[in-house]
């Protein structure tokens, strides 16, 4: 059984003549209630090569103090982590395991550095006995556990966020503290010092010279492989739309290669690009279903409840429990499985070393336009193709190709915003706009085959399916509307004066 808390703190350096100032003035503080010291034993692990420690990721194992147990520590944002918990025990959680098993792989996870830290702990309390904050001030002693015995120490103060606290009472004792002397500590957290003082070498990855085309897709393609790395413990704990961003890191990267394949070798990214692609099919079984759950939901909401005949939200609960464990155990067994994590190693083995082609040393304001362009000319044939049908199925199949073309287009014109500036930021904006008309009108498409679906069932049930089928012509009508929307968007984002401002 795992816990979890999001810790929001601020680090200051110490010495051990350090005074804390008085913080009961501190806005909301009632009191400061000292209580006691208490002595902490954590040991840190980590691969020998320190791939968590790189990730910003702190995995320890701490005795003493009120919270003795396994702790995980994912950062969130510059002084924000998420703490997961787990009670202590002699062996690493499963549960621990997993969620680091994508920067560690399959390495061994061992003791890399121990801290043994004196807490002399403060409560600041609100008027209403709440927790407000936690001060520590802290003599850590550190040692190297792995290549060597090097020891260091220091003291430090730290500030903690109470659960559900005003983030002000951060910002007010940060001026006191200040005011007494005190500086922000320069190292992120407690680890990441022990190792920096204790003589590892933690890996950083050097950004790549953003001169050249070829530099440009590859800081955009590092930042996606490190937001896939980054959703996938979220994903492994069921957290809010981590499926989602997670996949459309992996569209993301897979849409890089293939539009930019004058400046990356094809052969290396091709294969590449077809396990991003199962990758995101394994996925999109959860994130579709709860997009889909999602609308049903919404539709039902706005219906009167007069024209709500029969167990309709019941019958739409039972459908979605059904649906969407099963898809979240496949979610987690594909991140389980060697398949993906030699995904991971081979866009790893990319970015180390990059298969650059000529177009490459090219500058980004004459390569990157084409490509984009290349990209509009395929969603312009795809949407001719599309209207010129009758509506029925197949128009309906080539409106979502076209949808497809025109997420491509977009990601084209989000990847090279950041060499083209406001062209490209304008062009992708036209392209998303196709891309949600298009979106919305596949997503009405899927929901009337679930709709007649549950009617069936509902029928089959004995009860009346009238609801249902009221749903199901509310969504044709939404495709129609679709339909006629798509003309009027499609003609703004095909402006050529759009695709002249790109240059190139």
């Amino acid at each position: 059984m795992v816990d979890t808390k999001r810790e929001i703190e601020r680090k200051y350096e110490a010495t051990p003549e350090t005074r804390l100032p008085d913080l009961s003035g501190v806005a909301g503080v009632a009191a400061v209630a000292d209580r006691g010291t208490a002595e902490l034993d954590a040991v840190y692990y980590d691969t020998a090569d320190l791939r968590l420690a790189a990730a910003s990721i702190t995995l320890r194992r701490r005795t003493g103090g009120d919270d003795a147990g396994w702790h995980l520590k994912l950062p969130v944002a510059p002084g924000v982590r998420d703490e997961i918990g787990a009670p202590l025990s002699d062996t690493l959680p499963r549960a621990l395991r997993s969620l680091v098993r994508a920067r560690a792989r399959e390495a061994e996870l061992v003791p890399v550095v121990r801290l043994l830290s004196s807490r002399r702990l403060l409560h600041l309390v609100g008027a209403d006995g709440e927790l407000l904050a936690e001060v520590g001030r802290d003599s850590v002693r550190a040692r190297r556990l792995l290549g060597g015995d090097h020891e260091t120490a220091w003291d430090e103060i730290e500030v903690e966020l109470g659960d559900d606290s005003d983030p002000v009472v951060l910002d007010q004792a940060h001026k006191k503290l200040v005011k007494a002397g005190l500086a922000p500590a320069v190292a992120p957290s407690k680890l990441a010092r022990a190792l920096a003082e204790t003589g590892f070498a933690v890996p950083a990855h050097r950004p790549p010279d953003t001169a050249d085309a070829g530099g440009r897709l590859l800081a955009h393609l590092r930042e996606h492989v490190g937001a896939l790395l980054a959703y996938d413990p979220g994903v492994r704990r069921n957290l809010p739309d981590a499926v989602h961003q997670m996949r459309v890191s992996t569209r993301r990267l897979r849409s890089a290669f293939r539009t930019y394949r004058k400046i990356l070798d094809r052969t290396v990214t091709d294969p590449i690009g077809e396990e991003l692609k199962w990758l995101a099919g394994e996925l999109g079984v959860a994130r579709d279903q709860e997009v889909l759950a999602e609308r049903l939901r919404a539709r039902i909401d706005e219906l009167p409840r007069t024209l709500l005949l029969g167990p309709v939200r019941g019958r739409l609960r039972i459908w979605t429990v059904a649906q969407g464990s099963g898809a979240r155990r496949r979610a987690v067994a594909t991140l389980d499985s060697p398949r993906y994590l030699a995904l991971l190693d081979s866009l790893d083995a990319l970015l180390a070393d990059p298969p650059l082609l000529k177009a490459a040393s090219g500058a980004p304001e004459d390569v990157l336009p084409r490509a984009m362009v290349k990209d509009f000319h395929r969603l312009e044939a795809r949407i001719d193709h599309a209207l010129g049908l009758p509506p029925g199925p197949e128009r309906d199949l080539s409106l979502h190709d076209a949808r497809k073309a025109a997420k491509r287009a977009r990601y084209a014109g989000e990847a090279a915003t950041a060499a083209l500036g406001r062209p490209a930021k304008r062009f992708a904006k036209r392209m998303k706009a196709v891309q949600s008309v298009l979106g919305d009108h596949q997503d009405s498409v899927v929901a009337r085959d679930t709709l007649r679906n549950l009617a069936i069932q509902s029928h089959a049930a004995g009860e009346t399916s009238f609801t249902w089928g009221l749903l199901y012509g509310q969504e044709q009508r939404s495709a129609a509307d679709r339909e006629r929307e798509l003309p009027e968007v499609w003609a703004r984002a095909a402006d050529p004066a759009l695709r002249d401002r790109l240059g190139g």
